[in-house]
């Protein structure tokens, strides 16, 4: 089969532009930015790219069109396709079909920590042997792909909440038709599709509904939101973690402790790399995902001990002068202030000094921009760019006082932030886009 993918270099259409290579389809597809490294690893799997949405592309004339989310009314190469009446589906209703078909599919949905969970739970079934596939939004520094078929059944992909397609307003997860899920959190999101929290626990709850009996759904006991999901109608066993009468972790940050409390009061123990009460929380989840289809707790804990996070998850950019830049893929104000206590734990007293760029289409909303001071309560400085944000940043972080720079200038902001830079200080960048490629530029400054 012949398939061409507009909005080809999203981290989700690129990775099911690699796994239909791999299965031996024909793949070719187009997007705006057509650049590196989603670019360089297309090309490298051998899959033409073009840039751009031009209408000639339809005389590639392939066996159907996959649509990416990205992808809008209004673009000409859509538009061309409808008017002329040609095949085309969304890229997850493809992906379902026709790679997912027969498998177990383990999914992670929730509002933060898929990636993170799903590379966890991803690696702790390839430590045990079980070579499975998965699709995940980041690429997990244990594989260093975002992506790959494996050899047996099982198959873990990130399961997100967004919509599908310009023609498929579901969320993604209802096609993949897991049967193991772990619902790892619920709070209001992508405000430029759901109205509200409501909008999106019904979503959940039409993930639950085509949840098997023989299945599992692993789930947040911490979390009401996910109850109220689970009481409009459940036909699945759930297990519950973050549990004070049942699965729970425990640890110490400045130790690498990750402890495991079952509900027959064993504990299990080991020593890793993570840090924060959110990764433990991630890590419980992906335990118990793992010991459904058959990795024992302990096996599981062990392969934990050898996990190395996933890229862009507080990854360690570079030490200039005794000062560490991380780079985090934060952008949600519960995912920031989580980041920032795991950090603050790690590192003690040591200054933290907070770099945010709110680009995501829920935050350049301005939706939750009065939650944006509290979760930076732990920070010492925080320098915020405001470069093409339809809200006033200055003002919605005002109440941070003296400890809050903006900048629309992205220069400016690199120059601010080197000046502040003491040795000992640890700089934590957050954002979920490049960032103008500020982490390089900072550490450039701090050598000077």
């Amino acid at each position: 089969m012949h398939i061409h993918i507009l909005g080809i270099c999203g981290t989700f259409m690129g990775g099911v532009a690699q796994l239909a290579v791999d299965s031996g389809h024909t793949v070719t597809g187009c997007d705006a930015n057509v650049y590196p490294p989603m670019s360089d690893q297309l090309r490298e799997a051998g899959i033409e790219l073009v840039e751009g949405f031009d209408t000639d592309q339809l005389a590639l004339k392939p066996d159907v069109f996959v649509i990416g989310n990205a992808v809008s009314r209004g673009n000409p190469l859509l538009e061309a396709i409808l008017d002329k009446g040609l095949p085309y589906v969304s890229g997850p209703q493809w992906l379902a079909e026709n790679l997912l078909q027969g498998r177990w599919v383990l999914g992670v949905a929730g509002t933060h920590g898929k990636t993170t969970t799903a590379s966890m739970l991803a690696w702790i079934l390839d430590a045990a042997n079980m070579d499975p596939g998965f699709l995940i939004g980041g690429v997990p520094m244990n594989f260093g792909v975002s992506a790959r078929l494996g050899g047996t059944p099982f198959f873990v992909i990130e399961a997100d909440e967004y919509d599908t397609a310009f023609c498929d307003k579901r969320s993604k997860f209802v096609h993949y038709r897991p049967r193991t899920v772990v619902l790892n959190n619920l709070e209001f999101d992508h405000a430029d599709i759901f109205s509200d929290l409501a909008a999106i626990e019904t979503q959940f709850h039409h993930l639950v509904r085509i949840l098997p009996q023989s299945g599992l759904i692993i789930s947040n006991a911490a979390e009401a939101s996910l109850d109220r999901v689970l009481q409009r109608g459940c036909w699945t066993p759930v297990e519950r973690f973050n549990d004070p009468n049942g699965y729970r972790v425990t640890g110490d940050d400045a130790r690498g402790e990750l402890v495991l409390h079952s509900p027959d009061g064993k504990v299990r123990r080991t020593v890793w790399g993570l840090s924060g009460d959110h990764n433990r929380a991630n890590a419980c989840a992906a335990l118990l995902a793992a010991r459904h289809v058959g990795v024992p707790l302990e096996q599981g804990l062990d392969a934990l001990s050898r996990f190395e996070n996933v890229k862009r998850r507080m990854e360690v950019r570079g030490e200039i002068r005794g000062v560490t830049v991380y780079d985090d893929f934060a952008h949600h104000p519960t995912a920031i202030a989580t980041t920032v206590a795991g950090l603050r734990r790690k590192v003690g007293k040591a200054r933290i000094l907070a770099v945010l760029e709110p680009r995501s289409n829920t935050m350049k909303l301005g939706t939750m921009k009065a939650q944006l001071p509290d979760s930076l309560s732990e920070v010492n400085m925080a320098f915020c760019y405001a470069g093409n944000l339809g809200w006033d940043a200055r003002e919605a972080l005002a109440p941070m006082g003296e400890r809050v720079t903006v900048e629309d200038d992205l220069a400016r902001l690199v120059d601010q932030i080197v000046i502040a830079a003491q040795p000992g200080d640890h700089i934590l960048v957050m954002s979920n886009g490049g960032f103008g490629g500020i982490h390089g530029k900072i550490l450039a400054g701090l050598s000077e």
